[in-house]
């Protein structure tokens, strides 16, 4: 317990006088060798001292006075320009309307072809492969199995074609061609295949009369309702390492043009007669219906027996965004099947669940997906109470496992409520069977007609071709044909895609203008951002989509919240506010004020924001129009110079078109000059503005090294290196040696002591950063620098702005060893060890003297350790200080002068977890028998084919093979997507200087803290601890993973954030024929696919080898 007395204060009760009687005490009481505590007063000259020292140094060496005075000096090199908010937004928006709306042409046109083409078709009962001429994509993959060895790859007729590496797509590709796709479980020798093939080919002149009229199109692509893909242009297949199981209609994109918006909640029988192989069937379809949902849609997830009862936490519709899947596909693997079944607690719980208009939900399509392994109740009172006339909810029933039961009630109960009927015997059948019943929800879609065709825009995903993040805009495309009674086919032929990079989008966008902290944002009607500086995820997962919320990118208040709210609501506004920012390294948080401004974009979903800092309301832009300047300053970029004028590090932006980009800035210093030597920096091939500010500021910069660095001797200060970094891009390290030990971001934008330096006033520290488990070097071999800096504030007719920041790198010991003197009572009159006292004369310790007794310590704004008067904490600097000393720490955040942060990042990626295995789960695999091997028929045969189908869904789920006994931790460890909780200290609003006793008994330790003027440090003298008694709990700030279930999505959904849905939903039409409701499932081998495969099988289960599990699609 720590008890504070904060200057001028005067505590109100008897017990805090008590303590701070208490406290006066004992700063009066001599301690041992006749020294006392030293007073606050001495404590606050001491902090007097190392103000004025600081601000000395920097005053010599900074030259922030100096370099104003050139600023105005090259007055006539440059103009200052305004950034209007509202103008600027206003523009981008509508360049960024203009470039989907240019796709959304191409669009059109492929849809509008697609119907053509397949109405005009002709089905061909006869059609055979070699009929087709078409490139398989994955003709020339390469596949291995879990051992290593090549598996066989079916015969093909795929045609031959060559491929050229192209910037645009990263990958080689041939524009002569489309490339098609067939997922691995889909026989495409069958009918259904092979006419899907012959009809789609006439879309390849298409897609190649599209690309002539906008050669900027990406990727444009066909996904066919039976599974088929054709993109364009051709490129090999991307395939895993393993068994490829993508599938188009599982994509979020295909997800999202078929279907409108679904209200679902899947009921699953858990009555004794499912057990084993069963359960685990439905575990697994539970598992794969999720993936079909999108966050448009709305869903739970409940069991039933006799009573029906959520499977998670969740007690209503939640979204069905990816962290509530998650949950839910957590919580599905504990079903346990026991009691009897009654459909009637399973079906009225989720009526009850759809009636509830007390939440949040899609209210489109509204349906029941029930899994079951049989039974003969019809529950006919139920839809007769709930459903009927109207039948505004449809049903689908799954009828799961092998058995002898009716099936009749199940087919029944789908058929009277508008639904489907599907078997699923085996989990080779589970994936085909919970997408199909989009095909259903598509019907109401398919006769609107030209109302439903409508262009949706997707959230950010990863593209499963290499392109990076991309958002795709999507268009249904119909069947048209009609019966021989004139009756409109109802079925949906597939969607049609056009992807969209972001970094097209991106290119649309002011950057550099903006400053180092400005930035351009957007986001969708979920409040998904389509652009943020922090979109930067982790991990390339091609099922998911990148579903970061505004909110998460950003640190949530009350303001934020409401333009959030408002961008979704397609209004716009503009916002001056006071908030919070972490800095870039994600150590520090600063209280800012910013100016959001937003505004729809016309034709989408998307709304555009733009965030500037008061100081980047202006900008520079240089002019040189002066060639012998711009060749003199050019000069000072040459590596011969750095010598005598400092190390020269500049941006790696794209000044140019022909410019080599590379990561090691001497290398792109060196490929700039070279180009340099070719163009000028007014040439069309360059970015005027880029090139000029770079020339300027290096030459702006130059006169700074020659007008006060080059006068002043750096050992005199203990400084290892001064230095100046500008907007323009030019970071200038002097001397030239120090450039060796620099390790800040050559893209000033991009280091943190720059970002922070614009943020806060004065001088600004930065240690090194140390983990908790950094043990320190060999200190006489390895010198440590400490960087202060402060950014250049200038006024030119009245308009503010600040182009530059500056500052130094001080040397660590000799800077400790200068912190002592400082913080003691020793003038420069005085030698060390000629004070003396005993008892009878006491006097102060100081930082120096009784360095063995006091700790004296300066800790940044951050909590970070920066300077010590301790020698075995020299190699702890840069470590948050409760590593250093958890007892001090604390008493410093109870005391308030800490405030903590705490936030998730949800873009990590983690090393796996292990796995338990629970629930129901087969015993082992059935291998055939050598008599079974030799037999042909067999191999044809209905086991045969179901043996592949366990196996090739074995290497979905990991845990399909492995019996309840097999160990998590066996499995292939991969990377995966989790949950990082942060935690940040800063500042808090108090500002007061506090001595204060940490209370711990026998051990009480005195302290004192106080800031220092003009700095974001804290100065903070104590007494040793004596005893272990003093210990506390460790202040935590390092990131960790979140733990399970946190962030409590449980109590998230009770309260969730603001989103709308699309604007238009198509969930019923009186012409639709609801006769077609049911059949059995059908899964048509591919013969050498199935060879292969069951002979990989035979030997992984006759070595006893666990299998992996597939890469992650």
């Amino acid at each position: 317990m720590a008890m504070a007395a904060p200057t001028g204060s005067a505590a109100p009760v008897a017990p805090a006088l008590c303590g701070h009687l208490a406290l006066l005490l004992l700063l009066a009481a001599p301690a041992a060798h006749g020294y006392s505590f030293p007073q606050q007063h001495t404590m606050q000259y001491w902090a007097r001292r190392l103000e004025q020292e600081i601000d000395g140094v920097m005053r010599i060496f900074g030259g922030v006075q100096q370099l104003r005075g050139i600023y105005n000096e090259n007055r006539n090199l440059f103009e200052v320009k305004e950034n209007v908010p509202r103008k600027l937004v206003e523009k981008v928006a509508g360049d960024i309307e203009s470039l989907l709306a240019k796709k959304v042409r191409a669009l059109k046109r492929l849809a509008n072809a697609a119907e053509k083409f397949q109405k005009a078709h002709h089905w061909q009962d006869n059609i055979r492969e070699e009929d087709i001429e078409y490139y398989d994509s994955k003709a020339d993959t390469e596949y291995d199995d879990p051992d290593g060895e090549e598996i066989e790859r079916e015969k093909s007729n795929s045609l031959k074609l060559e491929f050229t590496d192209d910037a645009n797509f990263k990958t080689k590709v041939n524009y002569s061609y489309a490339a098609v796709q067939i997922p691995t479980d889909i026989y495409k020798g069958s009918t259904v295949i092979l006419n899907e093939l012959n009809w789609t080919q006439a879309l390849e002149d298409v897609f190649i009369e599209n690309r002539k009229e906008d050669p900027s199109l990406l990727w444009q692509v066909f996904g066919s309702a039976t599974g088929v893909t054709r993109y364009y242009p051709a490129t090999p297949w991307r395939a895993p390492n393993k068994i490829d199981l993508y599938d188009v209609r599982r994509r979020p994109w295909y997800i999202q043009g078929a279907s409108s918006p679904k209200d679902m909640v899947i009921i699953v029988d858990v009555s004794g007669s499912v057990s084993g192989l069963t359960l685990k069937l439905m575990k697994t379809s539970v598992y794969e219906m999720l993936d079909t949902l999108s966050d448009d849609d709305y869903v739970n997830v409940a069991s039933f027996n006799e009573k029906a009862k959520p499977v998670s936490c969740f007690k209503h519709l939640v979204q069905a965004n990816i962290r509530n899947k998650k949950v839910f596909k957590e919580d599905v693997q504990g079903m346990v099947a026991k009691g009897t079944t009654d459909y009637k607690a399973g079906f009225e719980y989720a009526f009850d669940q759809l009636q509830n208009s007390n939440i949040t939900r899609a209210n489109c399509n509204k349906m029941i997906m029930m899994f079951t392994d049989g039974g003969e109740d019809r529950v006919q009172d139920v839809f007769e109470k709930y459903n009927w006339p109207n039948k505004t909810v449809r049903v689908f029933t799954f009828s799961v496992g092998q058995h002898n039961y009716d099936v009749t009630p199940l087919q029944w109960m789908a058929c009277a409520n508008k639904g489907y009927y599907f078997e699923i015997p085996s989990i080779g059948a589970i994936r085909i069977n919970t997408q199909e019943y989009l095909d259903v929800l598509g019907r109401p879609m398919v006769l609107a007609g030209n109302r439903a065709k409508q262009v949706q825009w997707t959230n950010v995903y990863q593209d499963a071709l290499g392109l990076g993040l991309v958002v795709t805009g999507t268009l249904p495309v119909f069947n048209l044909t009609e019966d021989s009674s004139d009756r409109k086919n109802q079925l949906i032929l597939g969607v049609m895609g056009i992807d969209v990079a972001l970094n097209d989008i991106k290119r649309l966008t002011p950057r550099y203008n903006l400053g180092a902290n400005g930035y351009v944002f957007a986001i969708d009607l979920n409040g998904y951002v389509l652009l943020h500086p922090n979109l930067q995820p982790q991990i390339i997962n091609f099922r998911e989509p990148v579903t970061l919320d505004f909110l998460d990118a950003e640190l949530e208040d009350e303001n934020k919240e409401e333009i959030r709210r408002s961008m979704i609501d397609g209004n716009d506004g503009q916002r001056f506010i006071k908030t919070l920012i972490k800095s870039l390294d994600e150590q520090y948080i600063d209280e800012v004020f910013r100016t959001y401004t937003w505004a729809p974009i016309k034709s989408t979903n998307y709304s555009l924001g733009l965030v500037l800092p008061p100081y980047s309301t202006y900008y520079i832009q240089a002019n040189l129009s002066d060639q012998i300047l711009q060749v003199k300053y050019f000069e000072y970029l040459l590596p011969n110079s750095f010598e005598s004028e400092g190390h020269v590090f500049i941006a790696p932006r794209e000044y140019c078109k022909d410019l080599d980009l590379s990561d090691n800035n001497t290398e792109f210093l060196e490929n700039f000059i070279a180009l340099m030597e070719k163009v000028t920096p007014d040439s069309k091939q360059c970015d005027n503005f880029l090139l000029h500010n770079l020339i300027l500021d290096t030459g702006i910069t130059q006169q700074l090294v020659e007008r006060v660095w080059k006068d002043q001797d750096l050992n005199t200060y203990s400084l290892l290196a001064v230095f100046a970094a500008t907007d323009g891009g030019i970071t200038r390290v002097f001397p030239n040696k120090a450039a060796d030990d620099w390790e800040e971001e050559p893209e000033p934008f991009n280091a943190s002591f720059y970002r922070r330096s614009l943020d806060n006033k004065g001088y600004i520290f930065k240690p090194p950063y140390r983990d908790a488990g950094y043990r320190g070097l060999d200190l006489e071999n390895n010198t440590i620098g400490i960087l202060v800096s402060t950014a250049v504030e200038l006024s030119i007719g009245g308009k503010t702005l600040k182009p530059a920041v500056v500052g130094v790198k001080l040397d660590l010991e000799a800077w400790a060893e200068k912190f002592k003197v400082l913080a003691s009572n020793r003038t420069d009159r005085d030698q060390l060890g000629a004070r003396r006292c005993d008892p009878s004369t006491s006097c102060e310790m100081d930082c120096e003297a009784n360095n063995k007794d006091l700790i004296c310590v300066l800790i940044d704004d951050g909590g970070f350790l920066v300077l010590s008067n301790q020698e075995d904490h020299w190699y702890q600097v840069g470590k948050f200080f409760s590593e250093v000393d958890a007892n001090l720490m604390s008493a410093l955040y109870n005391n308030s002068f800490y405030t903590r942060k705490e936030s998730y990042d949800f873009q990590s990626v983690c090393a796996p977890e292990a796995q338990s295995n629970t629930g129901a789960a087969p015993r082992g695999v059935f291998v055939p028998t050598v008599a079974d091997l030799l037999n042909l028929a067999w191999w044809t045969s209905a086991a045969a084919w179901s043996l592949f189908q366990q196996f090739l869904y074995g290497l979905t789920y990991s845990s399909w093979f492995q019996t309840e006994e097999v160990a998590g931790d066996s499995m292939e460890a991969r990377e995966t997507s989790c949950i990082m909780k942060q935690t940040q200290y800063y500042f808090s609003t108090v500002n007061a200087t506090y001595n204060a006793i940490i209370d711990c008994g026998n051990c009480s330790r005195l302290f004192h803290a106080q800031r220092l003027a003009n700095t974001n440090l804290l100065f903070v003298v104590a007494d040793k601890p004596l005893c272990s008694q003093c210990e506390s709990v460790k202040l935590l700030q390092a990131e960790v993973r979140a733990p399970p279930r946190d962030p409590n999505q449980c109590e998230l959904v009770d309260r969730p954030r603001y989103r709308k849905g699309p604007h238009i939903c198509f969930d019923y039409n009186a012409t639709e024929d609801t006769s077609d409701c049911g059949r059995g499932a059908s899964f048509t081998p591919s013969l050498g696919v199935l060879l292969s495969l069951q002979l990989l099988l035979l030997y992984s289960s006759a070595s006893r080898h666990p299998l992996p599990p597939a890469a992650c699609l």
